[in-house]
């Protein structure tokens, strides 16, 4: 039986963590892989290890190592909560990473409204230990809503892309979309036995 591989896409904010937190809790035999875990694991520990401007190479080796170990050495379905909003990383995982012959790839969208999330971030709580070179969510957002508008390859993801797409606008969506992919992992179970 294929594995489902659940990718989430979005800015900060969005719900992601929450969605992936909801549907392992529903979704047997699954895990999630958050990289936000690892930033603040890796700037706790390693902080002198990790690269000062560019891409968090160090994070993403320790994330892809975990994947890895994960897919060589369990059978469960694997969850990725992280941003995932250039369309050549997705690409990436998709292909490369959980390849259709092997993965039943799903992509979760948040498309959530730019003044909902800033009403989030202003009020938000969380921990601000996974930031390598950011000083606030808000800092995290403003920079997000800027490369969206200056990058092209920061795209909303589609059909094409992954095996299933579910997109969530509203609180409302998560529930449905948990239902849904955890019906689908059933369907594909009952085949199997």
């Amino acid at each position: 039986m294929k594995r489902l591989a659940i990718i989430t896409v979005g800015p900060t904010h969005s719900g992601k963590t929450s969605f992936a937190k909801a549907l392992e809790d529903q979704l047997p035999n699954s895990f999630v892989m958050d990289q936000d875990n690892h930033a603040s694991f890796i700037n706790a520990h390693y902080q002198k290890l990790q690269p000062v401007v560019g891409t968090n190479t160090l994070k993403h080796a320790v994330s892809l190592l975990i994947v890895n170990y994960a897919k060589e050495n369990t059978d469960l379905h694997l969850i990725v909560s992280n941003a995932n909003r250039s369309r050549k990383g997705r690409r990436y995982l998709l292909e490369d990473v959980f390849p259709s012959e092997a993965y039943h790839r799903i992509l979760v969208y948040f498309d959530i409204p730019e003044e909902v999330l800033l009403k989030r971030v202003m009020n938000s709580e969380r921990d601000t230990t996974i930031f390598r070179s950011a000083a606030s969510f808000h800092e995290v957002l403003k920079r997000q809503s800027e490369e969206s508008k200056n990058n092209d390859d920061i795209t909303a993801p589609t059909h094409e892309e992954a095996d299933d797409l579910f997109v969530v606008k509203e609180l409302h969506d998560v529930e449905t979309t948990v239902k849904k992919i955890v019906s689908m992992a059933e369907v594909m179970k009952g085949k199997k036995e």
